[in-house]
């Protein structure tokens, strides 16, 4: 008996050999728990060292579970547990029983898609941009390790109300001709990283002899992450157990955050169904984080609804007490960074080191304030899992576009600079709406963030010009350069998973972006994951958390964002930040005129009624407008939707406003775009002209 372990862990421990669950919560020791288990089994004499496979979902994780058996004394060289992660295991079962079950055609590790996938997109017609490229290599990675082929991608994307990046058709015909390029006319083949568990998987199954081998060899498994498995790797598993049932698995279904990628908690949370026998322990005993984080845990899951929701974990913290989490609510996103830099000075000087301190994050495009803020106040940082906003490949582009075009001498001497910003940075890929496709958004985001700071500096210095604004973010980029001493993280969410610190401020807390759009758009379970991620960042703070939103993007901006739907219920009626009341807002706000509730978000509001109600659009209407729109666009010299943007559009095709009045109700036509275009556009609404008419 190991006095250094609670009861539920040592439960764990001493767990017969067989099926075993352990469902550890965040900071519950399951590391540990899971390597004294190994030990146990080895030291007595129930397994020997190298009969057991663990395997996990990062190198790092696999790097520490190695770590921590050797400091056990039962892992070392030769006959040793083998601590993995699924994809350097298959590899070396690949490597090795290659021979044996294909025979004389060869085959190589493909460690880069792009040129492949580069390739296969051109023969398909789909676009060949590196965010293109990106997405679709995602698209082809979430299906093979869904276990779905290309001809089972347009069916599967609709059943799962997945947002393809492009068309379903046209993503199936890039992964077609992917796969068929990585096979030579000779029969060698190249292999990317899902064919290896693929391929893995197939030799164990085809080959009886073969998976008898291995089976002689591996007798006891154990993976880590359980929730986090994919269908592809949870086959590999499968193909390596065989009609065994030595398998011990840990997870918890409520950091289940990777859905984008295939994995699933479903066999986590069917485990029991498919062992009856399983021995089922529940870690719950938090060593991480204080009484408070923990408590604040615990109410952000608690809210959770749903199957998943059904295993949470009540978490017991075991630290002393410390502060409670703060709360606080800002005008704009500047005025949070300001404050966020501000309270990690304190903490500094309190004697918290700086590489103990993480701004975390939803999407990457969201570092960029915080970098502002951190650099005006003289605190170095590192941006983890992504690059720091200066550096991204297109934001350089942009920059050196905006250079380009203020040398320039043909430009319109009336066309204001924000303006000439947006037409340079839509061949960038600046739209009016967020485009599909994970990588694409990001760069988008990117770019937005690069007309929100303009429009800031615009506000301080109205007569700005395009040669103004090169050197003023050539200066911003310059400034930006954090020392190369461990400083402040800033990461995303997702980046986050998995690590830990002593302070940790979550930020941008508002509706839209926790939970972001697409998950509001794709409904409960989209949402539900979303909740399940700003769970996985509250539990990263071991002592100080603080969580923020600000009700405007840009400084002195309409207040029209609202605090996060997770946060609501989360803050203590004695906060500065309760003190908004911010439902008032929703029940007086503008209603959808077809089903009579308020209308939630940009889009909803502009077109008057819910995004999910019906449309009574005229059809001939808004192909008139487009046309009309093209001709002005074409007229000034600018991108179609600085006229008016495409949902604008759509929202006149459908209420055909008759006067002034009624057309400059929908949001977005001001002053100024009715004195341009409001007699044009009540012109061509009065005279129902339809596109075959014209």
């Amino acid at each position: 008996m190991d006095a250094s372990l609670d009861p539920q862990q040592q439960a764990a421990v001493l767990a017969p050999r067989g099926p075993v669950c352990v469902l550890a919560g965040a900071g519950t020791g399951k590391t540990r728990t899971i390597t004294r288990r190994i030990a146990h089994l080895v030291g007595d004499g129930h397994v020997r060292a190298g009969q057991v496979l663990a395997v996990t979902f990062t190198s790092r994780a696999a790097g520490e579970m190695r770590t921590r058996l050797r400091s056990l004394g039962i892992s070392g060289q030769g006959n040793a547990v083998q601590a993995l992660t699924f994809h350097a295991a298959a590899m070396r079962q690949l490597r090795y029983f290659w021979p044996q079950a294909i025979g004389e055609n060869q085959w190589e590790l493909l460690d880069n898609k792009f040129p492949v996938v580069s390739r296969a997109a051109r023969a398909a017609g789909a676009p060949t941009t590196t965010e293109s490229l990106r997405d679709l290599i995602s698209e082809i990675e979430w299906a093979k390790g869904s276990l779905i082929g290309p001809s089972e991608y347009p069916a599967a994307v609709y059943k799962s109300r997945r947002e393809s990046p492009l068309p379903a058709e046209q993503v199936a015909l890039v992964y077609e001709r992917y796969e068929q390029a990585k096979v030579s006319p000779a029969g060698d083949q190249l292999l990317d990283f899902d064919d290896l568990l693929l391929m893995t998987r197939a030799i164990l199954d085809d080959h009886p002899v073969i998976a008898e081998e291995f089976r002689d060899r591996y007798r006891c498994f154990v993976v880590d992450e359980y929730q986090d498995v994919t269908p592809a790797q949870q086959a590999l598993l499968n193909a390596w157990v065989g009609p065994r049932d030595d398998l011990t698995v840990v997870g918890d279904a409520n950091q289940t955050i990777y859905s984008f990628t295939g994995a699933t908690p479903g066999y986590l949370l069917d485990f029991s169904r498919r062992f009856p026998d399983a021995t089922v322990v529940r870690l719950e005993r938090d060593y991480r984080s204080t009484p408070q984080v923990v408590q604040l845990a615990n109410s952000v899951i608690g809210a959770a609804r749903g199957r998943i929701a059904g295993t949470r974990l009540q978490l017991i913290g075991q630290r002393d007490p410390g502060p409670e989490p703060d709360f606080s609510e800002h005008p704009d996103e500047a005025a949070e960074a300001k404050s966020v830099a501000r309270a990690i000075k304190r903490l500094m000087k309190s004697g918290v080191p700086g590489s103990e301190i993480a701004i975390l994050y939803r999407v990457n495009a969201q570092s960029e304030v915080h970098e502002q803020a951190l650099t005006a106040a003289g605190i170095p940082y590192q941006v983890r899992g992504g690059e720091a906003f200066f550096s991204r490949s297109e934001v350089r582009q942009a920059m050196r576009a905006v250079n380009q075009a203020a040398q320039r001498d043909d430009l319109p001497p009336e066309a204001e600079t924000l303006t000439l910003l947006r037409a340079i940075l839509v061949p960038l890929g600046l739209t009016e709406e967020a485009p599909a496709g994970a990588q694409a958004r990001e760069r988008w985001e990117s770019l937005r963030a690069l007309v929100t700071m303009t429009e800031d500096m615009l506000t301080d210095v109205p007569e700005l010009t395009l040669a103004d604004l090169t050197r003023e973010l050539a200066a911003r980029a310059e400034a930006r350069h954090p020392p190369t001493v461990q400083g402040v993280t800033l990461s995303s969410l997702h980046a986050a998973k998995g690590l830990e610190w002593d302070a940790v401020f979550l930020v941008g807390l508002v509706d839209g972006s926790m939970p972001i759009n697409q998950a509001i758009k794709a409904g409960d379970a989209a949402i539900e994951e979303e909740r399940r991620l700003l769970y996985v960042g509250v539990t990263r703070a071991r002592e100080h958390l603080q969580l923020s939103w600000a009700l405007s993007r840009n400084e002195g901006g309409r207040a029209s964002r609202r605090r996060s739907r997770f946060v609501v219920s989360l803050v203590p009626e004695d906060s500065p930040a309760s003190k908004i009341a911010e439902p008032k807002r929703t029940r007086s706000g503008p209603k959808c005129r077809v089903c009579g509730k308020p209308l939630l978000g940009k889009t909803a509001s502009l077109l008057g009624r819910c995004e999910r109600c019906p449309s009574d659009l005229d059809e001939g209407l808004l192909l008139a407008l487009k046309e009309w729109r093209s001709g002005r666009a074409k007229e000034q010299k600018v991108p179609a939707y600085v006229v008016f943007s495409d949902n604008t559009l759509i929202a006149i095709a459908e209420q055909q406003p008759g006067d002034v009045t009624a057309l400059v109700a929908i949001p977005g036509i001001g002053q100024k775009k009715l004195d341009q275009y409001g007699e044009d556009v009540l012109t061509l609404v009065r005279s129902g002209k339809t596109a075959g008419q014209k």
